[in-house]
């Protein structure tokens, strides 16, 4: 007898709510939305950038042809010619040139970058094309608040056993 009691209480317990909750809602009330962001743990502060953000960056605007943002990614006598470059053409012209110029690569590798001193870093980057690969040291700079390319070595060809997109047998 026992169990049949508590299951007609926990039915009628049930059937309440199930009237409140209908009645709530005609009256207007509703219940409080939870979005995925609510369940996250808040972050405490914005994440230091590195310097593979400011190379991802640079690679980004140039494939977009952000001359803006291509150049922004730039600190130095490197970003002094590349404005002289900008300046010898339009920027249409060397937007054009930034995307066709990445319109071939296929995929990055960014190596872990190598400290030099404590505001200096040293990275490899690699570039995968359809037939080949090509790697490039860069030297980025701490600046406040962000990393940017000082200099650039010039690029090596990397020898691939594998073409990128060969089919897999």
């Amino acid at each position: 007898m026992k169990q049949e009691r508590k299951a007609q209480l926990l039915t009628i317990v049930l059937m309440a709510s199930a009237l409140l909750v209908v009645l709530g809602q005609k009256s207007g009330w509703r219940m409080p939305k939870i979005r995925a962001s609510d369940l996250a743990p808040k972050a405490a502060a914005k994440a230091e950038p590195t310097p593979q953000d400011a190379i991802y960056g640079m690679l980004d605007a140039a494939r977009a042809g952000d001359v803006k943002a291509y150049l922004a990614s730039y600190t130095g006598q490197m970003e002094s010619a590349l404005r002289q470059s900008l300046a010898e053409t339009t920027e249409s012209g060397f937007a054009k040139y930034l995307k066709d110029s990445n319109a071939a690569i296929k995929g990055v590798a960014i190596s872990e970058p190598q400290s030099l001193t404590d505001r200096e870093m040293k990275v490899r980057v690699e570039y995968v094309y359809q037939d080949r690969n090509e790697a490039q040291t860069m030297y980025l700079e701490k600046l406040p608040g962000a990393w940017k390319i000082a200099r650039v070595d010039g690029v090596e060809r990397v020898k691939t056993l594998v073409p990128y997109g060969t089919p897999v047998q």
